[in-house]
């Protein structure tokens, strides 16, 4: 008995965890079903990607995940607690980060401004005097948050653009910026609705890189939804992928791509 117990607490410590949760969600728009009994996690260190066809209900999964979106059925767990009723700013500020289709950067701020202005929300220490009076530790805080932000420019290619304005971006290097803001304040769960959109293959190749490499040294879980499968299929470990608000297939990706009803409902090659 006691070497089936060791196993079996061997086996628990080479299987992720599953950080973010999603069990049997059903959403509804009226008389639509946008999602029906969608049970998806996503493991620390993980990288899942999440496709499927216009309409399959994959923003509608994440703006459920995110907390924008109360389901009407199932629940979210984060680190098997359930979040359901928690707000999308409760979860932000529990370390599940979101990035959007559309960019939301801050087009006035710098580059470097942006990421600072999201390493702030813990605050500096010593509240509103604190910033008046420039205390110590405020000062302290600033620099660590800095400092941050520069190291996250680095890996994500960003640094020489530091003092450039935000608003003057194109689109690829702008979505690079956002997802270095959701990772300055380091996550537990980073959702990327579509990060690739926009961008050079070049500079797919790098976002690749850098979300593997927040996976493999941030100990970040990631849950990936983009239209460009070959992108999926090349970073994640792990893909899901939905159809008329179901889980059609899950499974790594070379076993989703063989799989008949994804070819034949999403693929295209059947």
């Amino acid at each position: 008995m006691s070497g089936t117990v060791a196993e079996v607490e061997a086996l628990e410590r080479t299987v992720p965890s599953a950080v973010l949760r999603a069990e049997h969600v059903g959403v509804a728009f009226g008389g639509i079903r946008a999602l029906h009994d969608v049970t998806l996690e996503v493991r620390t260190g993980e990288v899942c990607g999440l496709i499927g066809p216009n309409g399959a209900g994959k923003t509608t999964l994440f703006d459920v995940m995110s907390g924008i979106r109360r389901p009407d059925s199932g629940v979210v767990l984060l680190d098997g607690a359930d979040v359901s009723r928690r707000g999308p700013v409760w979860r932000a500020r529990h370390g599940v980060r979101r990035t959007f289709q559309r960019q939301q950067l801050f087009g006035r701020l710098t580059v470097l401004d942006n990421l600072a202005v999201a390493a702030e929300w813990r605050g500096g220490g010593g509240g509103v005097a604190a910033d008046l009076l420039a205390l110590p530790g405020r000062r302290r805080r600033a620099r660590e948050h800095r400092a941050r932000a520069e190291e996250i420019l680095d890996l994500c290619g960003l640094a020489d653009l530091r003092d450039t304005y935000a608003g003057t971006l194109p689109v690829g290097q702008a979505r690079m910026v956002e997802l270095a803001r959701a990772v300055v304040d380091t996550p537990k769960v980073l959702l990327l609705d579509e990060p690739a959109s926009g961008m050079s293959a070049t500079e797919r190749t790098w976002l690749g890189e850098v979300v593997r490499r927040l996976a493999d040294h941030e100990r970040c879980a990631v849950l990936l939804v983009e239209h460009d499968v070959a992108f999926v299929m090349g970073l994640a470990s792990r893909v899901v992928v939905l159809n008329l608000g179901e889980v059609l297939a899950e499974g790594a990706p070379a076993e989703v791509r063989a799989d008949q009803a994804v070819r034949d409902a999403y693929l295209g090659t059947g």
